[in-house]
């Protein structure tokens, strides 16, 4: 055992109720962090999971039409019109979803043919979001198979899957039939084969899923797509890969993070206010940690003259303290870890969402453990140095002397 090590663990045994409050402190401290930084990554995951659970995290469609300059005779009157925004097709789409699906970055594409209709069952009528979908791609981009709650996600011909508030809205069941009918007065009718449950109750009252081909005609936008939905592999990436996918297109491309903005930034709020919290956690321990150091330094000051007095380098008195600052913050990360993770997992099952799952989620994972572990092995080693510096400085003949 190297000579450090063993006089940096033999102070740690004779101090016993000082190595335990400091061992208690930086457990705690751990524990804190690594409990909080649970809970939030939870929280926002859970967040971000059920905002996007029913939308694609880039969306790419054509540019709106551009407003239109009259002018008015005999006042020579400016004025812009802005013209209605007609259901438009994307140009070429099939070469532009080449182009998206050949992009670093991009998980999955799916096209859609989306426009207003009307779904009718007897005298009963709503108004909806027709979307005609091809249905393996889709299902890449939003899960709508492992969201179903009756039926089977399927869309051959003229089948639909619709939401289980449209479901309740109009009394239907899989193996009922739907009819669909535009303001154009073209209509027809659908055999439904699945219901689903998005966890977006406007999304399970209005969407309407169906076959693309059905939907072009339907909504006539025959051989077009009025969008192109993408599923990306980095989430917090996808606005630069949106302005990417835009400048090689030409086209507009949105990205989730520019069409929940209040979502984001109240995530960036959560994330400001765990490192805040983090931050003062992580001071708190290392003030414990030094302060306790530098009694034992005054304690142990007898000693650490009659090392030096013996010719022990007053480098190697140094790294004694240092030692003891890792030992500690070390030993603390590990405890803390278990400890954090049992009040996070004890937190998460105190309520639970109607489907089981914990009201309060916690995301515990290899690297919030190892950056734990990290943070405590630094704040040990900062929060030992001016100890160490104390004990390099002591002269041996004072402290003997005086001891």
């Amino acid at each position: 055992m190297p000579f450090e090590l063993f006089v940096a663990l033999r102070f740690l045994r004779e101090g016993k109720s000082q190595t335990a409050l400091i061992l208690a402190g930086a457990s705690v401290g751990v524990a804190v962090i690594v409990f909080l930084s649970a809970l939030i990554d939870g929280l926002q995951d859970s967040l971000v999971a059920r905002t996007l659970g029913s939308q694609p995290h880039i969306i790419v469609r054509a540019p709106e039409e551009a407003a239109r300059t009259l002018t008015r005779s005999p006042e020579s009157l400016i004025q812009e019109v802005r013209p209605a925004q007609r259901l438009r097709s994307v140009d070429q789409w099939q070469q532009v979803r080449e182009v998206l699906e050949r992009t670093p970055g991009v998980e999955a594409v799916s096209p859609v043919v989306a426009g207003a209709g009307f779904a009718a069952r007897g005298a009963a009528s709503r108004a909806v979001a027709i979307r005609g979908v091809e249905p393996e791609p889709f299902s890449r981009v939003i899960d709508v198979s492992s969201r179903l709650v009756a039926g089977a996600w399927r869309l051959r011909g003229t089948e639909a899957v619709i939401g289980q508030e449209l479901a309740k809205d109009l009394g239907l069941e899989v193996g009922d039939r739907l009819r669909l009918s535009t303001a154009e007065g073209r209509a027809e009718t659908f055999l439904i084969t699945g219901i689903f449950d998005l966890g977006n109750q406007d999304v399970n009252q209005r969407w309407v899923l169906v076959p693309l081909k059905p939907a072009q005609t339907l909504l006539d936008l025959t051989g077009g797509v009025s969008f192109l939905e993408l599923k990306v592999m980095d989430l917090f990436g996808a606005q630069g890969l949106a302005e990417e996918l835009q400048g090689r297109t030409g086209l507009v491309a949105e990205s989730w993070m520019t069409l929940n903005a209040q979502l984001l930034t109240a995530l960036r709020s959560q994330s400001s206010s765990r490192y805040m919290i983090q931050f003062f956690v992580i001071v708190a321990v290392a003030l414990g940690i030094a302060s306790v150091l530098v009694v034992s330094v005054v304690q142990k000051s007898r000693e650490i003259g009659i090392l030096k007095a013996m010719g022990t380098p007053t480098s190697k008195v140094m790294r004694v303290f240092l030692i003891q600052g890792a030992v500690v913050g070390g030993v603390g990360s590990v405890a803390g870890s278990a400890l954090g993770s049992g009040l996070a997992l004890f937190f998460a099952s105190l309520a639970s969402n109607p489907d089981g799952s914990p009201l309060f989620p916690v995301a515990l994972e290899p690297r919030l453990f190892l950056t734990a572990a990290g943070v405590a092995l630094a704040t040990g080693l900062v929060a030992a140095v001016v100890p160490a510096r104390r004990a390099a400085c002591l002269d041996p003949a004072v402290v003997i002397r005086n001891g």
